[in-house]
């Protein structure tokens, strides 16, 4: 197996990881996909490499960018601290390990919920914000793994037009 097959499916690898990293927030889905094609890159020195690790690199940086500024500006229309959603990941830590598959959902619901019905000291208020800042992660995820799926879709093409072509 040569040096390039091989950067091949680590790169690969990586992307499925890191895709599953933006959907389950326990690793940096799109900085762990920038590394992968980083080292496809590195590895096959070649112009295929460059293009696709500036043009994925691109859309990672932005979709990564672009999740964060969506979902920051929600929650800060809505006043809602980020003390909510570290409370939101703590929960979905917990319920990941209570209730396997789903237990990772709810727990970060729970955890929303309970810290906001501390902060609001109102039950429907505490629904309605924890509402707003579930679809925030929700709609920042949905876009930063668009954003990683079209650099996969990037580093596919690539790698196809270079082992055609060596």
């Amino acid at each position: 197996m040569t040096a390039e097959t091989i950067a091949t499916v680590v790169t690969a690898l990586l992307f499925i990881v890191g895709c599953v990293g933006i959907v389950v927030p326990v690793l940096p889905g799109s900085i762990v996909a920038l590394i992968g094609l980083v080292i496809w890159a590195v590895v096959v020195q070649a112009p295929e490499g460059w293009v696709v690790l500036a043009l994925g690199g691109t859309l990672l940086i932005a979709g990564l960018s672009s999740s964060l500024v969506l979902t920051g500006s929600r929650l800060k229309r809505r006043e809602i601290p980020n003390r909510t959603l570290l409370f939101g990941v703590v929960g979905a830590v917990i319920g990941m390990f209570v209730i396997p598959v789903v237990g990772l959902f709810l727990g970060f619901l729970v955890g929303l919920l309970l810290s906001e019905t501390v902060r609001n000291r109102n039950l429907s208020t505490a629904l309605a914000s924890s509402w707003v800042a579930a679809k925030a992660m929700g709609l920042g995820i949905l876009v930063e793994l668009s954003c990683a799926l079209l650099a996969a879709l990037t580093f596919i093409v690539g790698a196809i037009i270079f082992f055609v072509t060596a």
